[in-house]
């Protein structure tokens, strides 16, 4: 097999050494239910509130009590929406934007067919997110305003600081939401202070060097919304089902580690500055050396980690199984590599011409990324969109431009 120079933190994370030593004693020695009542099972219990109180800490040092653990942000996501919808039915609007991920955006649609309007605020060409739209669209029966904190694809952060104000004070029974999943461990979050208008916080842990399988959804004290899953009295009645100990303690460890790396000093953190400088190194260099190429949210905020790079004039798909042969993992701007030849709809929304948008590939860089796999892919990464021009319809190989003709994509 190839060595992997891993380049999709932002689809997955590795487990964190520490946080896989933390979690192996929950599978083996602490097997037990933390619900039973023999002494044993004090054990797990403990850990399980211990991890409670690491994630409080991280999220800005809020109630442990307002965090509830979940199988996944997906699931925390369909908690927000539907519990929110249940407790309230009433009110009958929600507001969204056109640039979710599916486990909001599906979610949404789902309840425009049971009976909700649903507004998907647009963004520009940047990926920012049309303020006056969003002003505009609240309303008196307004239920939910649910806006992403990252976008997974383009890295670009909403104002969501901002915009849980200007809710807040157009309606205060307006609930909050935002899927806080690809920010969570790069930016700064503090709900105790800055973002003390948001009512419900979803994250998961496999973005966070924890394991796929569990997440979390901080629900604010008074927040009316109902479980998503019924059954025993697990999380406090919020959430049923028998908590996953082990991951649940790997979770809490990486919210551990989170802090050890000073993320809550937000862009002044050191793996912040890292990450960005590598991110912006790597953006750099493939600017410089491929002709015909646009950084998607170049202008707009942006994690640290992430950079969504259009190369023109070629198959985003092709992009991947280039990148492949060199043991590189990286994903598609497009959602092609999922069985559809339809676009991505974050791309589409941003008005990405045609030619650019079938041509994205995205890069996200993590904790484990090092300057020799930067250099790596700054190394392959220009031929292998030069050889793939060479076999573009789009394309003139002679004079190393788009043929005469064809569009040419105005560049910013």
């Amino acid at each position: 097999m190839k060595p992997t120079i891993y380049f999709d933190n932002n689809a997955t994370t590795p487990v964190a050494p520490e946080a896989l030593e933390a979690m192996l004693p929950y599978l083996k020695e602490y097997f037990f239910n933390p619900g039973a009542m023999y002494d044993q099972a004090g054990i797990p219990s403990k850990a399980i509130e211990d991890a409670r109180q690491s994630v409080a800490e991280l999220l800005g040092g809020v109630d442990p009590n307002e965090i509830i653990f979940t199988g996944s942000a997906t699931e925390g996501n369909n908690q927000s929406v539907f519990g929110s919808i249940q407790a309230r039915p009433q009110r009958k609007h929600i507001i969204t934007t056109a640039v979710e991920h599916p486990s909001i955006m599906n979610v949404c649609k789902e309840a425009q067919r049971r009976g909700c309007e649903v507004d998907f605020i647009g963004v520009d060409r940047q990926g920012n997110i049309n303020m006056t739209e969003f002003i505009k669209a609240l309303r008196p029966d307004t239920l939910l305003v649910s806006i992403m904190h990252a976008n997974n694809e383009t890295g670009v952060v909403f104002p969501i600081e901002e915009l849980a104000r200007i809710t807040k004070e157009t309606d205060a029974g307006i609930l909050f939401h935002t899927d806080a999943t690809q920010s969570l461990g790069k930016l700064k979050i503090d709900l105790a202070g800055n973002l003390k208008n948001v009512d419900l916080l979803t994250f998961s842990g496999h973005k966070l060097y924890a394991p796929k399988g569990v997440g979390g959804l901080f629900m604010r004290k008074g927040t009316p919304c109902r479980p998503y899953i019924y059954g025993g009295h697990q999380e406090r009645g919020r959430r049923a089902g028998t908590q996953n100990v082990g991951h649940i303690v790997a979770l809490g460890k990486a919210c551990e580690l989170a802090l050890q790396e000073g993320c809550r000093a937000g862009e002044a953190s050191p793996e912040y500055q890292r990450l960005k400088s590598m991110r912006d190194r790597l953006e750099n260099a493939l600017v410089e050396q491929i002709p015909h190429v646009r950084v998607n949210g170049r202008e707009a905020p942006r994690l640290p980690n992430t950079l969504n790079l259009a190369c023109e004039y070629i198959e985003g798909e092709g992009i991947l199984y280039q990148l492949n042969e060199y043991g590189i993992c990286a994903s598609s701007g497009s959602a092609c590599t999922s069985g559809s030849l339809d676009p991505s709809h974050v791309l589409t929304a941003m008005q990405i011409p045609f030619t650019a948008m079938h041509g994205s590939v995205r890069f996200s860089l993590g904790r484990y990324t090092t300057e020799e796999d930067v250099d790596k892919l700054i190394e392959v990464f220009p031929e292998i969109v030069k050889n793939l021009r060479k076999l573009s319809p789009y394309w003139d190989e002679s004079t190393d431009t788009p043929r005469e003709g064809e569009l040419i994509v105005e560049h910013k």
